[in-house]
């Protein structure tokens, strides 16, 4: 017990040390980040457009929040949910092959590295990108955006597939193989039982980002209720963009109070 104390003793100046290194380089970094922006006030008319946005928040057109036409904002929630859920499906049934093939367990070394390597160079592009060049081939509309939502699904649902490959018990996967089970009931019985839970949570998970990404998307005219939020941001109906916003809040948190009730459940078996 003595020379644990001495031993923990003898290392404290050391871990003082580390500590106060990685906070200097926390705090140079900052200086040197804010040395690059540059504050220019706020523009003349700043104080009062802010004035007008928050009124129109709290003051919403409620004739544009409860139509129920293909103009209304329950009908733009339902585009914006369709094109979410169809490019989350799609984007989740693509990653399956990608993340086996970049398994380090299940592929070896210098073919996982291609998939890996797939997986990255998805993931760097952002969907907004992504939007653009697909308004270039499919045109304007909810096919573009599900098309944008279903190639930026693939690289974090992959990613997060992958960690679930690589912590599978190989010891049922050995049992059932030694019971003389083939390949497919192997798949059937002792890998697809044991990645099914954490698929499904993730397949949720992004399910709620790219509810958020599609009204994003609407900006480039994907789809969804982003569009009108942009249209009525830029001729100032801030009655309007109230009823946008307070539907999409609405929408997130009742999403997201659903999707965290069936994570919890999938995690607790």
């Amino acid at each position: 017990m003595k020379e644990h104390i001495q031993t923990a003793l003898a290392a404290e100046p050391k871990v003082l040390i580390r500590n106060l290194l990685i906070a200097a380089i926390i705090a140079g970094a900052m200086i040197w980040s804010s040395s690059t922006i540059v504050f220019n006030g706020l523009s003349e008319k700043g104080m009062q457009i802010a004035k007008s946005i928050f009124t129109g928040i709290l003051t919403p057109d409620l004739s544009f929040l409860f139509n129920l036409t293909k103009q209304g904002v329950p009908y733009l929630l339902l585009e914006t949910i369709s094109i979410a859920l169809l490019g989350t499906l799609i984007g989740s049934f693509l990653a399956v092959p990608m993340a086996f093939i970049a398994s380090s367990n299940i592929v070896v070394k210098p073919f996982n590295r291609i998939g890996v390597f797939l997986i990255a160079a998805i993931r760097t592009i952002p969907a907004f990108v992504y939007g653009l060049m697909f308004i270039r081939v499919a045109g304007p509309g909810p096919f573009t955006g599900v098309l944008t939502l279903s190639v930026t699904s693939i690289g974090m649902i992959a990613k997060l597939y992958i960690e679930s490959i690589e912590d599978l018990d190989h010891g049922i996967i050995e049992s059932l193989d030694a019971a003389g089970c083939n390949t497919f009931e192997k798949i059937r019985y002792g890998i697809l039982p044991q990645l099914m839970t954490n698929f499904l949570s993730t397949v949720i998970y992004r399910f709620e980002i790219n509810l958020k990404n599609a009204s994003i998307l609407g900006l480039v005219g994907a789809g969804g209720i982003g569009a009108p939020l942009l249209f009525a941001m830029s001729a100032y109906r801030w009655h309007e963009v109230g009823s946008i916003l307070i539907g999409l809040i609405v929408l997130v948190l009742v999403v997201e109070r659903y999707s965290s009730k069936i994570r919890s459940k999938l995690a607790r078996g």
